[in-house]
C-alpha cells in the first residue's frame, strides 16, 4: 500500500510515518496544501491522509478540487477541530472517513486497510479508453487474451487516463513489495502489451515518459 500523508506538524508526521512504515505502508509526506494537491492528482496512491488545517491551502480545498476533477482515491480527513460542521463538510465534499486528533496510529492503519479493501463504487467489469475495451473478468482487451500481469498493468494505465503512471508504482502493485523485481520487468511487459494493442488494431499506444513512467495516447 502507498499513501499520501499531508500534515504540517512535523513531530506528529515523523511519528506517524515511522509507524506506518513499520506496518509495511509506503508513505509520501508533504507539509503544505499546494504540494499536497500536486501529489494528490497523481494516480499512484491507494489512499490519502489529509489534515484540514494546512499552510497555503486547506485540506478541504484540496479534497474539493480533486473530487471535482474526478479523482476517486480514498481520503481520510484529519483535524484537531471537534465541531460537527467540519466533519460533515468533509464528508459532503467527498471524504471517505474522518479521524479527530489526537488519534492512535493503529486506528489509522485499520481504517486505511478497510478503505483500500473496499471496492470502489464505480468498479465495473469492463474499462474503456478510446477504442480499447478491457474485460476485467475474462482478462481480455478487445477480445484478445491477456496474462494476469498484462491485464493489471493495462488496467492501471486505462484508469489513469491521460496521466502518467510511475514505473515504481507498477512494480509495487503488479509484482508486490515482497518480491525482488527489476525495472526491466516493467519494460518487458510494456513490450508485450504494445504488441497486443497493435494486434487488436487499436489506435491507442503506450508512450514511455522518460524518467517517469508510462501513459496511454491515441495515435
Amino acid at each position: 500500500m502507498r499513501i499520501l500523508y499531508v500534515e504540517d506538524e512535523q513531530l506528529l508526521a515523523d511519528a506517524v510515518t515511522h509507524l506506518l512504515k513499520k506496518a509495511d505502508i509506503n508513505v509520501d509526506w508533504v507539509a503544505d496544501g499546494e504540494e499536497g494537491l500536486r501529489l494528490a492528482k497523481k494516480p499512484i496512491y491507494d489512499a490519502i491522509v489529509l489534515d484540514i488545517m494546512l499552510p497555503k491551502m486547506s485540506g478541504l480545498e484540496i479534497l474539493e478540487i480533486i473530487r471535482k476533477q474526478g479523482i476517486k482515491t480514498p481520503v481520510i480527513m484529519l483535524s484537531a477541530l471537534s465541531e460537527v460542521e467540519d466533519k460533515v463538510k468533509g464528508l459532503e465534499i467527498g471524504a471517505d472517513d474522518y479521524l479527530a486528533k489526537p488519534f492512535k496510529t493503529k486506528e489509522l492503519i485499520a481504517r486505511l486497510q478497510a478503505l483500500t479493501r473496499r471496492p470502489a463504487l464505480c468498479d465495473t467489469k469492463t474499462l474503456q479508453f478510446a477504442d480499447l475495451t478491457l474485460d476485467l473478468e475474462n482478462r481480455t482487451v478487445n477480445g484478445l487474451p491477456l496474462t494476469e500481469k498484462e491485464a493489471s498493468i493495462l488496467e492501471m494505465l486505462m484508469k489513469a487516463g491521460d496521466k502518467t503512471v510511475q514505473k515504481d508504482y507498477i512494480l509495487a502493485h503488479v509484482w508486490g513489495a515482497d518480491m525482488v523485481a527489476e525495472d526491466n520487468y516493467v519494460e518487458v511487459y510494456m513490450s508485450y502489451l504494445r504488441k497486443k494493442l497493435k494486434e487488436t488494431g487499436s489506435k491507442v499506444e503506450i508512450k514511455t515518459v522518460r524518467g517517469l513512467g508510462y501513459k496511454l495516447m491515441i495515435k
